[in-house]
């Protein structure tokens, strides 16, 4: 399709937000903002130039029809990436189906998504001949996924809700990489992801999420890797998670967890394809067995209490444990010999043999034990490729413990130049980044140096709402600073009297599991109101549970920071007890912090105020998100008001009021309340009907 000029795509994106223009026509709901025909317009602007674009959207603006309107009648291939799966499926259910609407024709959309939510059929097949199910729950699973495999066009995972969430079974029937044989596979042209990839080479948009799109682009030098078509524009929706998701892509790791389950995928793999062997038998249990010494030696430089610790010296560590390291290096590369030299040579084989190698090197690369023969060997690895490369020390290494594994891993410190590489600099394509939480003291400059972006267009728009009537900023007159022993104590005081006089239906986010903890103990028992805390169960649970449960207050840490909607009046506070800084100690924050000042700059100012800027505008982001939601946002760290780079949060935020007087914001709830019948408890009361934002 031949592309419109400049002036041409913009007038007919503007023509199609106005009053009396297709949308107001085919959608009774429709009205017009300013905002979005601003952001449309822009983005138009940027596709016509093949430029890229920075845009903060507030939340109301509409950034969605936005930039799908522009992006589909500029008549280009695009992609659209989104922060999450639950978007992918609002894009596709909802606001695509209302373009349609209003286009007066389809819109030929793809949706891609990784490997493990689709079912493979090939190893349907093989457990359905050879049954190795545990329990009447998993032989209930395999026939509900029996069944639906019978009817489904897609086989997507998201389809079978009856499914549990947790599921064992499904993850031994997804197509993941590990043991496919692609082409060789005889359901090849009938498996769930070859349709997934002949939708999207015809397709007018790509519907992926944040995670597949970098993912894919880590690894589009190897064929077998990379699954998305070639595009002109991409969208980033929910822009502000790349930076940490690019460094998970472009990192590299090893852990236990993820070499135990090589060999649990090559046992399954032999009893499915029959090539089990003596041999094999022994070099599984001989890496399964080397597993634990190795990372008992990585543990042991943890210090108390510590689950993210920087890795420094490489090469003495892996002197000092010589025999633990090459025990399971060798354990490795045998299991890959014995793989290579397996009769028969099933079509299963070839995949677990290359995993089995790749884990091998992957363990040289992150130990310092690269020979010319191995860096010549990693150089041809996509995954590898800019860590062997990397000449400016751009990766720091590091070790993480989580509760049933241990990992050591290398991540970016600058995803920048990777981005600049792989991304930006590419020309005749447009980038459009937008969240509703880009900007810094009304400016672009810290995301587009953490991403890279060296050239764009950018846009500002205010968030749809009245926050200045339907939000009340709380920040304490008498509280000790965060670092002063009596803190605790006096923040807890305060969320007392915040949830006394919401009624409860209060979000309260604390800055880490420590203060959550604490807060939930010194408030629980001093209070008549539920209180849930995170850890207690399933966060989808415990979101369902708050939202059925009157007058229910949730404690909770980043988890709930972001990407968390609750309707109506039932969250009517979010309480956060401290400026979300990044801890100073975790490995990555440390390195980048020293990377900056080695260049020259001032970490506390060009990095981790932003970055804190950024999550405070996310965590009250939960409150305000409907034009008839109204409550109040808590800050209980007066360094807002007392230091002077607390000028730059409250800037970064929507204009909503500010307060440190408790009788305001018991006078604005009381507002709301006026006319309310009051006979009952207020515990036993039922919640009303709001919400709280974000923004200032």
């Amino acid at each position: 399709m031949e592309h419109p000029p400049e002036q041409q795509l913009e007038a007919a994106v503007l023509a199609f937000f106005d009053h009396g223009g297709p949308l107001s026509s085919a959608l009774p709901d429709w009205e017009y903002r300013q905002g979005q025909s601003d952001m449309a317009a822009a983005v138009a602007a940027a596709l016509s130039e093949e430029r890229h674009l920075v845009v903060e959207a507030g939340t109301g603006t509409g950034k969605t029809m936005a930039y799908l309107v522009p992006l589909i009648l500029s008549g280009r291939s695009a992609v659209v990436s989104t922060g999450t799966k639950n978007l992918q499926e609002q894009l596709v259910r909802k606001d695509i189906p209302q373009l349609e609407k209003a286009l007066g024709r389809k819109v030929r959309v793809a949706v891609m998504k990784g490997r493990n939510n689709f079912l493979c059929l090939q190893k349907l097949r093989d457990m359905e001949g050879r049954p190795t199910l545990a329990g009447l729950e998993q032989l209930s699973e395999f026939e509900l996924i029996r069944k639906w495999s019978e009817n489904t066009q897609h086989g997507d995972r998201a389809e079978l809700a009856e499914l549990p969430e947790g599921s064992r079974l499904w993850a031994r029937l997804d197509a993941r990489r590990d043991a496919c044989s692609g082409r060789k596979c005889d359901l090849f042209r009938d498996c769930f992801l070859t349709k997934m990839h002949q939708r999207a080479q015809t397709a007018d948009l790509i519907v992926v999420n944040h995670y597949l799109f970098f993912a894919d682009l880590a690894l589009r030098r190897d064929d077998f890797g990379s699954v998305i078509p070639d595009y002109q524009n991409v969208v980033f929706d929910e822009a502000h998670e790349l930076e940490r998701i690019v460094g998970n892509y472009f990192g590299v790791q090893i852990g236990s967890a993820q070499v135990l389950d090589l060999a649990r995928v090559v046992q399954e793999a032999a009893g499915r394809a029959g090539f089990g062997s003596t041999g094999l038998t022994r070099a599984l249990k001989r890496l399964r067995n080397a597993v634990k010494p190795f990372f008992d030696k990585v543990a042991g430089l943890l210090t108390s209490q510590q689950t993210r610790e920087r890795f420094r010296d490489r090469s003495a560590f892996r002197t000092r444990n010589r025999a633990e390291y090459q025990n399971l290096l060798s354990c490795l590369k045998d299991l890959g010999s014995v793989l290579r030299a397996t009769k028969g040579k099933p079509d299963e084989v070839g995949p677990l043999q290359g995993r089995a190698r790749a884990a091998a090197l992957t363990l040289r690369v992150l130990l310092a034990d690269l020979d010319e023969a191995a860096r010549q060997e990693a150089y041809k690895e996509p995954y590898l490729t800019h860590l062997v490369e990397d000449n400016r020390g751009n990766f720091v290494h590091w070790i993480e413990k989580r509760p049933k594994s241990l990992a050591v891993r290398a991540t970016p410190i600058d995803v920048g130049p990777i981005l600049h590489e792989e991304l930006f600099h590419l020309g005749g394509s447009s980038a459009i980044l937008t969240s509703a939480t880009l900007a810094v003291n009304g400016e672009f400059d810290y995301i587009r140096s953490r991403l890279g972006l060296q050239a764009s267009n950018e846009l500002l728009v205010p968030g749809h709402f009245d926050y200045a009537r339907q939000a009340l900023l709380y920040v304490p007159q008498h509280m000790p600073e965060p670092s002063h022993p009596a803190f605790a104590a006096h923040a807890a005081q305060q969320v007392l009297e915040l949830i006394r006089r919401s009624e409860g239906r209060a979000f309260v986010l604390c800055t880490s599991y420590k203060n959550m903890r604490q807060m939930h103990s010194r408030v629980s028992g001093s209070t008549d109101y539920t209180c849930l805390m995170q850890g207690e169960g399933s966060n989808a649970a415990l979101l369902e549970e708050f939202r059925s449960t009157p007058h229910c207050v949730l404690f909770a840490t980043f988890s709930f920071w972001q990407g968390v909607d609750v309707a109506g009046e039932q969250l009517s506070c979010v309480i956060i007890d401290k400026l979300p800084f990044a801890v100073p100690s975790d490995p990555v924050v440390a390195a980048r912090v020293e990377q900056i000042r080695r260049h020259g700059g001032h970490p506390f100012l060009e990095y981790q105020i932003p970055t804190a800027a950024l999550a405070l505008k996310q965590g009250f982001g939960r409150l305000i998100r409907q034009a008839t939601d109204r409550g109040v946002l808590a800050l209980l760290d007066v360094r807002v008001q007392t230091k002077q780079y607390g000028s730059v949060f409250l800037n970064s935020l929507p204009r909503y009021r500010l307060t440190r007087d408790l009788g305001e914001v018991s006078s604005f709830f009381s507002r709301r309340r006026r006319g309310t019948s009051r006979t009952r408890p207020a515990a036993q009361r039922r919640p009303r009907r709001r919400r709280a934002a974000r923004n200032w």
